[in-house]
């Protein structure tokens, strides 16, 4: 009897658990319907003018001998990218989250392809589930580029198994674009038309410390490739100038240095820190060291999209926004445009910048690439782009978050059990 009662008891405790969990998956699902329509036919278009921005200058660092160039803007970045795969010789390495099948994605296959034929050794990845929606195509690259379809989720049958794989989860967030060891690009672009009209931050890199960049494309390959890809073999030369130290998160093999280096630098501020992101959601950890500095008097900002381009993710980042407000932190919001920079400077001293955005799943469970820099031009650089942004942006107060209507809470409440991913 006693066993047939805890049976029954947990079959009920499983169904209540299967209700709880499509009730909320019900919320969830609604939520993202009603912010879609809303966003497509009750929000006007963004200025044609676009957003501010200003041209950036290459800085040569105060040590290594680094030469580093700042992009606040995709279009020109996308031009300077192309310029040097032009000038390729030996290997164009080039690592994206998503490609996408326009104008934009198209040059740069052709180009590729081009020097692919003239012999430059070409290796592109590409996530295979953030490109599910372009046709295949245009992802079946032309032969002569080594292409790497990161982590389908179909079996082997074509069957979509890949799904229940836990390791699937952990996709290839990167960005990197590297030219013959000798120049590269990192940090939050993809490679598509759409993404001219986002606010990005993104950098070139001349200098030896591109071998530490082209030695994490090479990892990845070397362990990620399929049987029909050629190995890559190991990047010559190593960089030690402390004044630029690329940081790769990896949770094929539980590495996750690009939130121990927020940590440990938001620790350290004594004046200010800017912050920059286009997916806000930080962990407990990180969102107690935020407040613990704002409550010892730094002046911590931080930037992010007023609507981004996953409204669930907006009201995912909600539940805490109160706390980070109470205790000291200023929350600006960018207006008409996504901004998809990730950038962090501390007291005019230490920078990142790169493809890792301040929630739990990029922290920890995709690939991920910043660079982390000691320069005081580059921090300056970056402040400035800071109080550009902040121009076309709308201070969230703390008056304002507590006299927020009664629909925004119920739906807050109603997605709380949610909080456990932030």
């Amino acid at each position: 009897m006693q066993k047939e009662a805890l049976a029954g008891l947990g079959r009920r405790g499983f169904k209540v658990l299967m209700a709880l969990a499509t009730a909320e998956a019900v919320v969830l699902a609604s939520v993202e319907a009603f912010e879609t329509v809303r966003r497509k036919f009750f929000w006007g278009q963004p200025p044609k003018e676009g957003f501010p921005w200003e041209e950036q200058p290459e800085i040569e660092l105060e040590s290594g001998g680094e030469h580093l160039k700042l992009y606040p803007d995709y279009g020109r970045l996308y031009e300077d990218m192309l310029a040097e795969v032009e000038k390729a010789e030996d290997h164009v390495f080039v690592e994206t989250f998503m490609w996408l099948d326009d104008e934009v994605g198209r040059r740069f296959v052709d180009v590729l392809a081009r020097k692919a034929q003239e012999g430059v050794r070409v290796c592109a990845i590409f996530d295979e589930l953030a490109n599910l929606g372009q046709p295949e195509s245009f992802k079946d690259f032309p032969g002569e580029i080594h292409t790497l379809r990161f982590r389908s989720l179909s079996g082997s049958a074509g069957v979509p198994l890949g799904v229940l794989n836990p390791r699937n989860l952990h996709r290839t967030h990167r960005k990197i674009l590297a030219v013959d060891g000798r120049v590269a690009f990192a940090g939050g672009f993809n490679i598509g038309e759409l993404f001219t009209r986002w606010r990005g931050t993104h950098f070139r890199l001349r200098g030896t410390q591109v071998h530490d960049l082209e030695r994490t494309f090479v990892g990845f390959w070397n362990t990620h490739r399929t049987g029909d890809l050629p190995e890559i073999p190991p990047i010559q030369g190593r960089s030690w100038n402390p004044a630029t130290v690329f940081h790769s998160n990896d949770p094929y093999y539980h590495t996750h240095p690009i939130r121990d280096v927020y940590i440990r630098n938001i620790d350290k501020a004594e004046k200010y820190i800017r912050l920059t992101t286009a997916y806000f959601i930080p962990g407990p950890a990180l969102r107690e060291k935020m407040m613990n500095a704002a409550r010892r008097g730094v002046d911590v900002q931080v930037l992010i999209p007023k609507h981004s381009n996953h409204p669930l993710v907006d009201w995912l980042a909600r539940p805490h926004m109160g706390e980070m407000l109470e205790a000291g932190i200023r929350i600006f919001m960018y207006r008409d445009f996504m901004v998809h920079a990730k950038t962090a400077t501390v007291d005019g001293a230490w920078s990142t910048v790169g493809s890792a955005n301040l929630d739990t799943l990029s922290l920890f469970g995709l690939h991920e690439t910043n660079l982390e820099i000691y320069s005081e031009s580059i921090a300056e650089g970056l402040e400035g782009m800071f109080e550009l942004d902040k121009t076309n942006a709308d201070e969230l107060t703390l008056e304002g978050w507590e006299s927020r209507p009664l629909p925004v809470r119920l739906v807050e409440w109603a997605i709380a059990p949610l909080r456990i991913f932030g």
